[in-house]
Formats: C-alpha cells, structure tokens, sequence
C-alpha cells in the first residue's frame, strides 16, 4: 500500500473518491464505491444488504459498470473504515481492469489512506 493525500490525485481519482463518498452518505451504508471504465463513464454504487443478496459497495459497483457495457476499468475507489479492501474486492476490480488497476481506498471522510492494485 502507498499513502496519497487528496492533493496528490489526479482530477478524475479525486472525483471517483468524491462519489463515492456522496453514495456512502447518501445512503446511509457502511460503503461507497466508484469505478471508471476505459471510456471515463463512472458508476457509482454503495453496499447492498438484502436478506437474500450481500455485495461490497466496490463489487456492486463493478456489476454495474460490467451490466451497461464497460470492457475495462482505469481505476476504482472505495470509502469505507475498513483498513484495506478486501481480497473479493481487488479479485472483482482485476477481472474487469486487469492486477495493475490503482484502487483508492479513502476514509469516511473522504480522505485516501492507501492505493493499491487489483493485483
């Protein structure tokens, strides 16, 4: 993992980072995630938490970047507490994006702890 600060991002990752944390607060949910696929479209997603259906804000996300046509991804971010992004999460980034595909992850306040790949 590399520490970033906000001011260090590129224009298009800080914007990915800011909604994600708009989905996090909008809804209420524990994640907000957003990915940018090769054309720059982004898609934005927060937790699901259905009794019959659980996904990551960052794999739901993913699902709709993959259901409206995306053929790869230029980068993802995530806003959470957690500590890392999971391992599901970086599997389902690197399927669509490929390993070399920068993850942000961000705090609650939208602040970037750490990047790391999809590895």
């Amino acid at each position: 993992m590399t520490d970033s600060s906000a001011l260090d991002l590129d224009p298009e990752d800080r914007k990915i980072v800011t909604l994600a944390r708009s989905a996090r607060a909008r809804n209420g949910v524990p994640e907000g995630a957003a990915v940018r696929d090769e054309t720059g479209r982004t898609y934005v997603a927060g937790t699901v938490a259905l009794d019959s259906l659980r996904l990551s804000a960052l794999r739901t996300a993913v699902a709709m970047a993959v259901a409206s046509g995306a053929k790869s991804l230029e980068a993802a971010a995530v806003v959470t507490a957690a500590e890392t992004v999971s391992d599901e999460d970086r599997a389902a980034v690197r399927d669509l994006g490929g390993p070399g595909t920068p993850v942000l992850l961000a705090g609650p306040d939208g602040s970037v702890r750490a990047t790391v790949t999809a590895g």
